[in-house]
């Protein structure tokens, strides 16, 4: 599901010649960092904290509270899948050249919940593909 990041890094997938994916967070790279880069470059970008994340309802509380989901969230699997692949609540600010959510103590999360993380790399993976074949592409770094 991930790879390491190919050179030239994050300025690489946010310029274009690194092909959107997920991907892991290089080491030389801080998640603030990427999402600095990330808005000097025109993409919209949020920072996922899941440091200390046990369980699936964790999880969809923190991704409502990180990435400002619309009040319509469901906090369900469904739910979470509608807000990443319909982006219009994430545009207040114009359009952007592409979205980058950075998931940062994704491991740890993994490691808590394993079920739950595997369920919601799908979510990301379907979430990056639709996007793909858009104008707007995401990308979605796991730190």
């Amino acid at each position: 599901m991930t790879s390491q990041l190919p050179a030239p890094g994050v300025p690489g997938l946010l310029d274009g010649a690194v092909r959107p994916g997920i991907y892991r967070l290089p080491l030389t790279e801080t998640p603030a960092r990427a999402a600095a880069r990330a808005a000097e470059a025109g993409w919209r970008a949020a920072r996922l904290h899941l440091d200390g994340i046990a369980d699936k309802a964790a999880f969809l509380d923190r991704c409502a509270a990180d990435l400002d989901f619309p009040g319509w969230f469901g906090h369900n699997w469904d739910a979470l899948a509608d807000c990443l692949t319909d982006l219009s609540w994430w545009r207040k600010d114009g359009e952007p050249r592409g979205y980058l959510l950075v998931a940062e103590d994704w491991d740890a999360f993994r490691k808590a919940a394993p079920e739950a993380a595997s369920v919601a790399g799908t979510i990301f993976a379907d979430a990056v593909d639709h996007w793909a074949g858009q104008q707007t592409p995401m990308a979605i770094l796991l730190a």
